[in-house]
């Protein structure tokens, strides 16, 4: 693969919730494409959902092999990728301390103290009179909440923190030093509250996560624990903050979707698998897989050695897979997306968004059935240089 051959991805800048059309043309007639991120080696970009799937899920396409490379990536510098740049065994080693506090049982305990969180938010949005943000009011908050009531994290430092997180999603939104201050700031964060439960034991899971570490030092070392416990505070709310007001500014720009919701609350579930699925969260590829082999893909060859992208957005909407993908079905019965990406690095976290994002939804239904965009679409604001799209602020009426 040459850099010459490559062509520019992402394809365009990212605009609102709308998929690129380039990436419905690939599918048909390119579905493996030689692609060149802002910063390192080319990489193939998949764009077909069983491609997807086959890089994300088989053991010959590899995350530790990028060690080493200069790996396609949307920043300057290499950032430090902790157990995202692991395969098994490494990889289960780590997943396993944490795995247990986010299974579907674990998550459905959460649920009532979830929906409490919501609506005291709520009742807040509602004394302040319309129009109020939802962004602020609701979305940021109660993803950051949730997280900090599991870790055992102080949801007064939730500014520092909050802030420090957009050093996990930035790609030009900060400068490289600002994403080396915030990233430093938030381990060291973690590192203080790490020596706090040493002082003081807890039943929280940073608590849990510095016993495994201190009884069983070959199951995990001090790095890899402030590593993982800041990898978990960002991303455990990060990406559901944006998904919150991504997830209802579908639905008030299509009216009849919240009408509908509003007649068959039954649907709230379904519906939130839907909008995962139709909505495109990421603006470019995530981490690449190195194939360890030769395989042949998307009718291409795939050598050993060569890295390559997917485009879960593109994925989610492939018609060999979707009935009419661009289209949103609340009640879509056969939705096998990707929206939380699949094989050993599906998101260990995912059971928790899905049930935050249903609780947000059920209060927004129960309490403000006539919610409505409070300005003119054309006026909502959309933040730019992240991994992620999303909201600058939503104001609504209701």
């Amino acid at each position: 693969m040459t850099e010459t051959s490559a062509q520019r991805y992402p394809f365009s800048i990212p605009d609102r919730l709308e998929l690129d059309p380039r990436l419905a043309e690939l599918r048909r007639d390119e579905p493996l494409v030689r692609v060149r991120l802002p910063y390192g080696e080319p990489a193939w970009l998949a764009t077909r959902h069983a491609d997807v799937r086959t890089v994300l899920g088989d053991p010959r396409f590899s995350r530790a092999a990028a060690a080493g490379r200069d790996e396609p990536r949307n920043v300057p510098d290499q950032r430090e990728t902790g157990i995202l740049g692991m395969d098994p065994p490494e990889h289960t080693r780590l997943r396993r301390v944490v795995a247990r506090a986010f299974t579907a049982r674990r998550v459905e305990e959460l649920r009532p103290g979830t929906r409490r969180i919501a609506d005291e938010l709520v009742d807040g949005m509602l004394a302040a009179g319309a129009p109020a943000d939802l962004v602020a009011h609701l979305a940021t908050p109660l993803p950051i909440r949730v997280i900090c009531d599991l870790l055992g994290v102080p949801v007064a430092d939730q500014d520092d923190f909050h802030a420090w997180s957009e050093a996990i999603v930035s790609t030009t939104s900060l400068r490289p030093d600002q994403v080396r201050e915030y990233l430093d700031n938030l381990r060291a964060y973690m590192a203080g509250l790490v020596a706090q439960r040493r002082s003081a034991p807890t039943d929280d899971l940073i608590g849990a996560m510095v016993r495994v570490r201190d009884t069983d030092a070959e199951r995990l070392s001090e790095d890899e624990l402030v590593g993982l416990a800041a990898g978990l505070l960002a991303a455990g709310h990060e990406t559901t903050v944006n998904q919150i007001p991504n997830l209802v500014y579908v639905l008030l720009t299509e009216p009849e979707q919240w009408a509908r919701l509003r007649a068959e609350p039954e649907l709230v579930p379904n519906a939130v698998e839907e909008l995962l699925r139709f909505v495109p969260l990421g603006t470019t590829a995530g981490f690449p897989r190195y194939a360890t082999e030769d395989v042949e893909l998307g009718g291409v060859l795939v050598r050993a050695g060569e890295p390559v992208l997917v485009s879960i957005p593109s994925a989610n909407r492939d018609e060999r897979v979707f009935v009419e993908p661009d289209r949103v079905d609340l009640a879509r019965q056969v939705n096998p997306h990707l929206a939380f990406g699949h094989g050993v690095h599906h998101c260990v976290g995912a059971q928790l968004a899905r049930m935050e994002l249903q609780v947000v939804l059920s209060a927004l239904l129960d309490r403000t059935p006539e919610l409505r965009l409070a300005v003119p679409e054309s006026e909502l604001t959309w933040k730019t240089g992240l991994l992620v799209r999303g909201l600058t602020s939503l104001p609504v009426s209701w």
